[in-house]
């Protein structure tokens, strides 16, 4: 097998040409359908897997049997590494989401290349280590508290109860999460600031209970013109951040553009001279950005350009001109 295939995978990283061809000999190919368990949480474990074409869920259950996916792993990203450090038990339960096609480096295999090719396995393990504990930070004390209170309370912590979008806390414990798979898979993630046009305004004019209302159905025009991709988060008031996985620059201004647009059809038959705009700034990866924090900075500096420049639009990071 071609070591080119393991190019782009995270932990093959800093290998050279000739130590991945032989790495790429110790695994097996295996090829799933749709729909197929792979493993269980509790089986032994004692394989590491790679994605080379299709998509695996995932998951475990919470105490009411209800299903809890952890992760979605697509084509060029790996899973069950731990399998091969320590062949520990499944932590987890993984089905195929499609038609997939897998790379599989068993414990013994990789034993063979750590006493054959030691400096390349130290490499390995290094990235490995690295990335096991990234993963850990971002997941352990959210995924312990789904299981300990099950599915219901899992949604409440992480949705609006107003509008049903996630919330702030969702936003916070997996953006960093939804970079790194971003970069790692060399694909687009484009993040939008969003604010409806004078709201305090709104509010003063209309009363809270109208403008309560006027959120939620905000809400639900998101959900109309957004796909089921989008990720959806009222970030607090009429403040609301959307991310948009695989979409570049383009994409994401055509699906602002849109949102614009809804925006201003809304129609309220108590308040039928009531029309409404919205503003946003947007910044994508890599084409504007390379972190989080550059990402989360620049979309607010394109807002705040977009308000300057009259509202009722969505202008995406233009350099240090903004």
């Amino acid at each position: 097998m071609d070591g080119n295939i393991l190019k782009n995978i995270a932990i093959f990283e800093g290998q050279d040409e000739e130590d991945l061809d032989l790495i790429a000999k110790e695994m097996k190919r295996y090829e799933f359908s749709a729909g197929d368990i792979l493993f269980q949480e509790g089986d032994p474990g004692d394989e590491m897997f790679v994605v080379i074409k299709g998509a695996v869920s995932i998951f475990i259950k919470d105490q009411t049997g209800e299903e809890v996916m952890l992760a979605e792993i697509r084509e060029g990203s790996y899973f069950g590494e731990m399998s091969i450090i320590d062949q520990t038990s499944r932590s987890a339960t993984c089905r195929t989401l499609e038609d997939t096609v897998l790379l599989a480096l068993h414990a013994d295999d990789f034993t063979r290349i750590t006493s054959t090719m030691p400096e390349s396995a130290s490499k390995m393990m290094n990235r490995m280590l690295s990335i096991i504990v990234e993963r850990l930070m971002k997941t352990g004390a959210f995924v312990t508290q789904m299981v300990q209170y099950g599915e219901e309370s899992r949604k409440r912590a992480i949705t609006d109860p107003a509008t049903g979008l996630f919330n702030r806390r969702y936003l916070e414990e997996s953006f960093d999460g939804l970079v790194t798979k971003a970069k790692t898979e060399g694909s687009y993630l484009s993040f939008v600031m969003f604010d409806m046009d004078r709201f305090g305004s709104l509010n003063t004019k209309y009363g809270q209970e109208f403008c309560d209302r006027l959120i939620v159905e905000s809400a639900d025009v998101f959900r109309e013109v957004f796909s089921q991709d989008d990720i959806l988060v009222r970030y607090g008031g009429d403040e609301f951040i959307f991310l948009f996985p695989g979409a570049d620059a383009k994409a994401a201004q055509e699906k602002c553009n849109a949102l614009c647009c809804a925006i201003r059809e809304m129609r309220f038959a108590e308040h039928e001279e009531l029309r409404l705009s919205c503003s946003m700034g947007f910044a994508t990866l890599p084409e504007h950005a390379s972190t989080m924090d550059e990402l989360k900075d620049r979309s607010d500096k394109a807002l705040y350009q977009a308000k300057e420049a009259g509202r009722d639009r969505a202008l995406g990071w233009a350099g240090d001109t903004i």
